[in-house]
Order: structure tokens, then C-alpha cells, then sequence
């Protein structure tokens, strides 16, 4: 085994990697640029050496920087981690040449592999089922056309080169083809330097299944089960599961095989993963090859109880694989989530800024590979991934459940994430189900929002929340507790029946709360729908929340502003205003119990500014659209219409500051 490793990488790979080498006692040197000057992989690392600017040409992608550094620093291996120059045929060669050793496949598997037309006629050769195609390099539009009128349409344009989605194009029809081709060539040359593309059949509403496999230099090759990565955005992962839902044991065994053949013909060593196309009918196809450790990695670990870099060192080391095939056992099942800074409401743009407040999920089931902590800066020279969640259960719904409730408690303040979008995809009826395939985020999402009508259980623990933390916050002012912290329930003055009604910006709920009659619990009823809770200490300033409710702990991440109280839960993020009875009367609404907003009027749900109005007069428009955008909080949130009809007047426009209650737009009268 090596006693001394250079890690070629940064961020949450880099400290997973130091992670196993501090366990088996090998010493890591780190690299970081001037972005990452303060970096969580430079802090944890034996030692570090500084490579340059954050650009990454001028540190990460600086090959020549990269030796020196393991030269000098005395490391016998240099692991490259995924990305960068993880899969670069180049640096291998460069690696092996200056006489250390590359954890990681041979260059010659690599520049195979890395090429998707010759790892196609590969494929071929190893008996593995190919998608139906062209697998030569198209010449011009003319011939585009005629090879998609022999293979069918829709048919799909690749590069090549490279992978990440980045040049693909789905070309449904002829008309299509001369423009999608151009495209994919601009984009190819851009992100690789290559303008080669083939074609070949596109799989309608396939699922997206990848098989890890380990080989070693002796020979032995096994597979480590499959994992299931279809819930995709522009053809970047975002929730991965092993097993996979779609997957019967007589086809994992044929695909695994499969992939294992594929590594012997060839002749990989180390730890690599065989991306499959699975179709409909139950038909699988080859993808590509990542001759890397995958992103993912850890949904495997969890089922197999293996740990991947430890076994891609020892294969590096010249060890054998400590197992055959017989020796691989499964245990449950993983599912993780990959959290990126990028703002879901903004198209998914990439995020920037400080990390002020941070606080990881914990339990037993749950593990989370983090690059960051609190005082991490996030710039705009790297991936947007901060880090991953990964749950264990002991089956599919107990993993998902679990990682619902660890992304509850997953706290980043500072910088936009996507946890909530994450959480709000697992919480998709359609998820929970296994209909999965690669299509399903654009079939049940418009942009960052679902589809489908928010799970109403959730809204009203939502709204019960908001209640009890203003409940107990203005107990706290009123009896002028110097204390931060307080028992929920306990302490003088927080005695018989409390009423309270809460809005959000599309409905209202009715709040009654008083002790249960063994003193530590409360009977909360929302819209006449009781609940017991058990709520923990209670902090004044505290973002995060865990109640026990009616039995089963929630965890809930909030921020308050007088009556405003924005909350995330289960995907679902909702600003609520909380009102007394003789405070919600005097504001003009409606009693309790009947329409709580005028039929041809749409109110304003929270103070804040208006940043954009997207509909004008005599526009029609539908139940749910969003009419008027505003920012609180710093959070933007959009107003929806509460019924189909026809925008008679709108009332404000674009920098306009609004109060709760202000009539944003009118509709005519004759609406649905």
C-alpha cells in the first residue's frame, strides 16, 4: 500500500478521498488554487501545495504544477478524483511517465474509452447490445438525413468526444437536422476541441442505469450491482438510487456480466462505471464508459458496505480484488441527493457568495460527502456541486423517507442551493412510485415547480409550525425571558387555549393550541385536523427545527421576521403570516369559514418589493399561473392567480413597494 498520495482534485472528492486515506493511515497532500485558499480540502489534508490562480487552466488543469507538487512533496500515487483531469489520456501517461503511480485505469482504457465511437465498436466486440446507429463520423447534412431515414426517427446527435450532455441534440424530424447539427458541432468544439459526431437511435422515455465494476491487474473483474441515475436535468444527475426500482435480479445479472465483459475486452483495471440505456420494453443498451469513480459512488458503498477508494488504492497498489463475484452481498437500499449552488427560481443559474451558516444532517442512515463549511466561499471558477446526501433504509420507501427528512434539516445559509428542489423531486407522487426515466423532471416540473398540487398534509405542518414558533416567541418578548432558551409548553404563562390564523398565499388556516393533559405535549389543531405534539428546547434565534408530531419527528428549516415566517419542508417553500383572531378581523378579511379572498381581487400575501409583473390588462390567464413576482426576505416568491379568467387591471408595476392586503391585479367578472 502507498504510504503517501497526492489527491489532484478539490472540493467534497478531495475530502472523501482524505477521509479513507486518514482511516488507513496514508498521508495526503492536497493542491489548491487562490479560490480555494480556505477550502475544506486544504484545511484536512496532511499537506498542501499551492498550484495558482482559481482559473482552472492555471492550477487544476496544470499538469506540469500537478507533478512537481507530488514530486516534491514525496507521493508515490496521485489520485485524480472525477473531473478535471480525472479521465485526461495526457496526464495518466504523464503520471506513469514521472514514476508514480495513477489511481485509476490504464491510459490506453482511458483514450478508448473516452472515444464514444470507438468504445461503440468495442462494445460490439464484446457482445454487449449497442443502440441502433451510425457509429461514423457524419460529414455533412446530406448524409445526417439519409442515415436518420434509415434508423428512424428521432433520432440523437453525440459528439465523440467528451460527455455531460454537452453537444447532444435530439433531432425529431428533417426539418430539424441542419440546424441540430450545427449546434452540436459549435458546442462540441467549444467544450472539447472536437467537431466529430455520430448518430444513433434515440430510446424514448428510457432509463438511465449504470453498472460499477472493479477490476484488478490479475484479471478478476466483478460488478458491484447497478445504480439507477434517470432523474436528470440537461443531463446532469441530480437523485441516484441503488438498487434501481426498474431492475429485476435476472437482468442485473445480464447487465452486470455484460459490463464486466466490456471492462476485459478492454483491459481495464481499477474502478470504472458502464452506463446503460434501458428501455421500455426491458431491452438495454451501452451508453458510454466513465473510466473514473463516479460521482455516485456512495449509493453503492451503502448497499455493499464497501469502501471504493479504498479498494481503487489497493488495486493501484498491485493487490488483488479481496473478492470473487460470490463475495459481493447487498444489503438495503441507498439514494442520495447531489446539492449544487444554483438557484432553482432563476432557471438554475449558478449561485455565488459565503457560506454564513451551515449544519449537516446526522443518524445513522445518513452520510453526507461535504466540500464546505460554514465560511466556504463559493466563486465562479468550479462545479457548482457543494456536496452529497445519501440515505440508507431497509427498503426503497425507507431510503427515500430518510433522505426527505435529512434535506429537512440541511442548513446552508449564505448561498442558494437546490436542497429544496431535490427534496420537492423526491416528494413527486410519481417517485415514490418508480416511474422513473430519464424524461421525468420536464414531465412533472415546470422549471424549479411541480406539476402536481402540493401534498396538503405537508402545507398544514407547515402552517402549524409558523403558529407554535410565533406562539412562543412573543410568550418569550412578553414575559421579558433574558434566557435564550426555553421548554415549548413549559414556563409560566404558557397555559390554556391559544387561537391563531395563518396565511399563505394561497390558503388559510385556523390554529388552536393548548396543553395536553400530561403537561409536555400540545393539542394542535389545524383546520380541525388534531395533532399531538412534542416539541425539544426551543431556541429564540434557532433556523432550524425538530418537532415530534403525532408520533414521527419532522424537521423544519425557517427564518422569521415579526409575523413572516419562511419555512421549507418536504420540498415545499412557503412564506406564512400569522394573525390573533382580532388581528385577522381587523384587516378586512373575511370571518373564518367563508371565502378568504375577494372572488375578482388578488391580494398581496406578504410586504416586500414587486420585481416583476409578467401579465398586463386583458390577458387570460389560469388557476395557479404566477401574475406578480415579489422579494422578501431576500427571497423571491411568485403570487399565483387564484382562478382562471381575464386580468381586468393591474395595479402595480416593476420597483413598486407593497403591504400585505394591497390589491395587486383585478379580474372581469365573469371568471371561473
Amino acid at each position: 500500500m502507498f504510504d503517501s498520495i497526492l489527491i489532484a482534485n478539490r472540493g467534497e472528492i478531495a475530502v472523501r478521498i482524505i477521509r479513507t486515506c486518514k482511516r488507513l493511515g496514508i498521508r495526503t497532500v492536497a493542491v489548491y488554487s487562490d479560490a480555494d485558499t480556505r477550502s475544506l480540502h486544504r484545511q484536512m489534508a496532511d499537506e498542501a501545495v499551492y498550484i495558482g490562480k482559481s482559473p482552472a487552466a492555471e492550477s487544476y488543469l496544470n499538469q506540469e504544477k500537478i507533478l512537481s507538487a507530488a514530486r516534491d512533496s514525496g507521493c508515490r500515487a496521485v489520485h485524480p478524483g472525477y473531473g478535471f483531469l480525472s479521465e485526461n489520456t495526457r496526464f495518466a501517461e504523464s503520471v506513469q511517465a514521472a514514476g508514480l503511480e495513477f489511481i485509476g485505469p490504464p491510459s490506453q482504457a482511458i483514450a478508448l474509452m473516452g472515444d464514444k465511437i470507438a468504445s461503440k465498436d468495442l462494445a460490439v466486440k464484446a457482445g454487449v447490445p449497442v443502440i441502433p446507429g451510425h457509429t461514423r463520423v457524419l460529414e455533412d447534412v446530406d448524409e445526417a438525413l439519409s442515415i436518420a431515414r434509415e434508423i428512424g426517427y428521432p433520432v440523437l446527435l453525440k459528439p465523440a468526444a467528451g460527455g455531460g450532455g454537452k453537444g447532444m441534440r435530439i433531432v425529431a424530424g428533417p426539418d430539424q437536422m441542419a440546424d441540430a447539427l450545427s449546434a452540436s458541432r459549435q458546442e462540441t468544439r467549444k467544450a472539447f476541441g472536437d467537431t466529430r459526431i455520430f448518430m444513433e437511435r434515440y430510446i424514448q422515455q428510457p432509463r438511465h442505469v449504470e453498472i460499477q465494476v472493479l477490476a484488478d491487474a490479475f484479471g478478476h473483474v466483478v460488478f458491484l450491482g447497478e445504480r439507477e441515475c434517470s432523474i436528470q436535468r440537461r443531463y446532469q444527475k441530480i437523485i441516484e438510487e441503488s438498487p434501481s426500482p426498474g431492475v429485476s435480479p435476472d437482468l442485473r445479472q445480464r447487465m452486470g456480466l455484460s459490463a464486466c465483459d466490456l471492462a476485459r475486452q478492454a483491459g481495464y483495471v481499477n474502478a470504472g462505471t458502464v452506463e446503460f440505456v434501458l428501455a421500455p420494453d426491458g431491452k438495454f443498451y451501452f451508453l458510454e464508459m466513465n473510466t473514473r469513480l463516479q460521482v455516485e459512488h456512495p449509493v453503492t458503498e451503502m448497499v455493499t458496505g464497501l469502501d471504493l477508494v479504498e479498494l481503487q488504492l489497493r488495486i493501484a497498489a498491485k493487490e488483488p480484488l479481496p473478492f470473487d463475484q460470490a463475495g459481493v452481498n447487498f444489503s438495503g437500499w441507498a439514494m442520495e441527493a447531489r446539492i449544487c449552488a444554483e438557484d432553482p427560481a432563476r432557471g438554475f443559474a449558478p449561485a455565488t457568495g459565503m457560506i454564513t451558516r451551515y449544519a449537516e444532517p446526522g443518524g445513522e442512515a445518513v452520510r453526507v460527502d461535504s466540500g464546505v463549511d460554514t465560511g466556504s466561499k463559493i466563486g465562479v471558477h468550479y462545479d457548482s456541486m457543494l456536496a452529497k446526501v445519501i440515505c440508507h433504509g431497509k427498503n426503497r420507501e425507507g431510503a427515500r423517507m430518510a433522505l426527505i427528512e435529512a434535506l429537512n434539516g440541511y442548513h446552508i445559509e449564505g448561498v442558494v442551493t437546490n436542497i429544496d428542489f431535490a427534496n420537492s423531486v423526491l416528494c413527486e407522487p410519481a417517485f415514490a412510485a418508480g416511474e422513473l426515466d430519464t424524461g421525468f423532471i420536464d414531465r412533472h416540473f415546470d422549471g424549479h415547480l411541480s406539476l402536481s398540487p402540493p401534498d396538503e398534509g405537508h402545507l398544514k405542518l407547515s402552517a402549524l409550525t409558523a403558529a407554535l414558533v410565533y406562539h412562543v416567541r412573543n410568550i418569550l418578548v412578553r414575559e421579558s425571558v433574558k434566557s435564550m432558551v426555553t421548554r415549548i409548553g413549559g414556563g409560566k404563562g404558557i397555559t390554556g387555549t391559544h387561537h391563531y390564523v395563518v396565511r399563505s398565499e394561497t390558503a388559510v388556516y385556523e390554529i388552536q393550541m393548548e396543553k395536553g393533559p400530561d403537561g409536555n405535549q400540545w393539542i394542535i389543531c389545524v383546520n380541525q385536523d388534531r395533532m399531538v405534539v412534542e416539541p425539544p428546547d426551543f431556541e429564540f434565534y434557532r433556523r432550524r427545527l425538530k418537532l415530534k408530531i403525532d408520533g414521527r419527528y419532522h424537521r423544519f428549516r425557517l427564518r422569521y421576521d415579526r409575523s413572516f415566517f419562511w419555512i421549507a419542508f418536504c420540498g415545499l417553500i412557503r412564506l406564512f403570516e400569522v394573525y390573533r383572531p382580532e388581528e385577522w378581523e381587523l384587516i378586512g378579511y373575511m370571518p373564518a369559514g367563508k371565502e378568504a379572498l375577494p372572488s375578482d381581487e388578488l391580494p398581496c400575501p406578504m410586504p416586500g418589493l414587486v420585481v416583476d409583473v409578467p401579465v398586463k390588462k386583458g390577458d387570460r390567464v389560469t388557476r395557479g399561473q404566477n401574475l406578480v413576482t415579489l422579494e422578501s426576505m431576500k427571497m423571491e416568491s411568485g403570487v399565483a392567480s387564484p382562478v382562471d379568467g381575464t386580468i381586468a387591471e393591474v395595479l402595480v408595476t416593476q420597483g413598486d413597494a407593497v403591504d400585505a392586503g394591497d390589491v395587486l391585479v383585478r379580474f372581469m367578472k365573469h371568471h371561473t
